[in-house]
């Protein structure tokens, strides 16, 4: 079985189990993954002449010679990483224990097309590089989380709602060469919830995390890994019909989709026709603090929407946790709504072990899934530029151990 670090043995699993302490030692590591001992002595090596490990000084003995301890080099790989929103970008330097570095929100206006955007990503990736560089850290790649659907090779982004223009965009490749790194790109619900996976559960297998912020998406982890189906469009709720809103457009051309009700979008369109200033997620959550009545009554009315269309891919898919995030997740309506529809709609069986939660990694969620990906490896990243910057690091393929 695939771990959530790459396959068991690969380089990239040695490597976690250094990070989170599960092994201190090359002893450990046979213990642990029941290999031989000339094999994990073989990824060691090549954990070590990569600086992503350092083994020194000497740990307890269990009989015979005391082991050499293996630690995680302190100015060890990073990736960098973005989270894209409509109106935003946040983009860090993700390390390989989890470490967030010089994590920023810029204002960015996506839907004006993706020349403005790709300029104004790869001036903060540019810069966010150097730092890191300075700072005496080996820039492995860049990770991206696209508010939008992104195709199966993880190379294009595809029709995504209100963005026109960015239609077939090849952001992986152009980015990947404006910056002369490798770049994955996904959606970025689904690096939302790589990100939750790996810092909150990595001991649960089966996981769906909801993003509810201006839009409304869903990553879903499979037996431990991150599942994207067939094209790349598992987990895609907002375009589940919901009945009680058929009479709405949306811009996926069907009507009545789940974005059309209960993103944040829709809630602040519809408190702006009703009158009161609302243009974001943020604004939304204010009102609802303040005790607003019919910001409350929008908000947990799309809870039960949310919760409706969630009802049936619980019953579906059987997951152990239910975890909600992106900025509408802080608002409690919405999250007691969401989990009574659940309790109302599922089979007992169900949701009889199951958790249903919010999230805790905060706005940087996406940072540590999208990071992650970087660092444990990914067949769908673009390979470094055939060029000659001016870097230090060394030069890194689609499939080679760099976690």
């Amino acid at each position: 079985m695939t771990t959530p670090d790459g396959p068991p043995g690969s380089a990239a699993h040695v490597l976690a189990l250094v990070a989170n302490g599960s092994a201190t030692s090359r002893a450990d590591l046979v213990r642990e993954l029941g290999l031989a001992a000339s094999t994990v002595s073989a990824r060691v090596q090549e954990l070590v002449e990569a600086g992503l490990l350092t083994e020194s000084g000497a740990g307890a003995s269990r009989g015979g010679r005391r082991p050499r301890l293996l630690r995680v080099a302190g100015q060890g790989a990073v990736a960098l990483a973005a989270d894209l929103g409509s109106h935003h970008i946040r983009t860090g330097a993700v390390g390989l224990t989890g470490d967030v570095f010089d994590a920023e929100d810029h204002a960015t206006d996506l839907t004006t097309g993706p020349g403005p955007a790709l300029d104004a990503l790869a001036e903060r990736l540019g810069a966010l590089a150097e730092r890191q560089r300075a700072a005496g850290r080996t820039v492995r790649g860049i990770g991206i989380g696209f508010p939008g659907p992104v195709d199966s090779d993880g190379a294009r982004v595809v029709a995504p709602s209100r963005m026109p223009g960015w239609h077939l965009f090849p952001l992986r490749d152009r980015l990947a060469d404006r910056l002369g790194l490798p770049v994955l790109l996904d959606n970025d619900a689904n690096m939302m919830a790589l990100g939750e996976h790996r810092a909150a559960h990595p001991a649960r297998r089966h996981l769906v995390v909801v993003k509810a912020g201006r839009g409304i998406g869903s990553g879903v982890i499979s037996e431990g890994r991150l599942h994207r189906g067939a094209h790349g469009a598992a987990g895609d709720i907002s375009h589940v019909r919901v009945d009680e809103s058929a009479r709405l457009p949306c811009s996926c051309g069907n009507i009545g989709c789940l974005e059309t009700v209960a993103s944040g979008a829709a809630i602040a369109a519809a408190l702006r026709e009703r009158g009161i200033a609302a243009a974001s997620a943020a604004d939304i959550l204010r009102l609802v603090e303040h005790g607003d009545a019919q910001a409350t009554t929008l908000v947990r009315q799309a809870g039960r929407d949310i919760g409706a269309v969630l009802a049936v891919v619980v019953n579906f898919f059987n997951p152990e946790a239910v975890v909600l995030g992106g900025a509408l997740a802080g608002a409690q309506p919405l999250v007691a709504a969401v989990r009574g529809m659940l309790y109302e709609r599922c089979l007992p069986m169900a949701t009889s072990e199951l958790t249903i939660d919010t999230a805790v990694c905060g706005p940087n969620a996406g940072l540590l899934g999208a990071g992650h990906a970087v660092l444990t490896g990914t067949p769908h990243s673009a390979p470094r530029p055939q060029r000659d910057p001016a870097t230090r690091e060394a030069p890194t393929s689609p499939g080679t151990p760099t976690p």
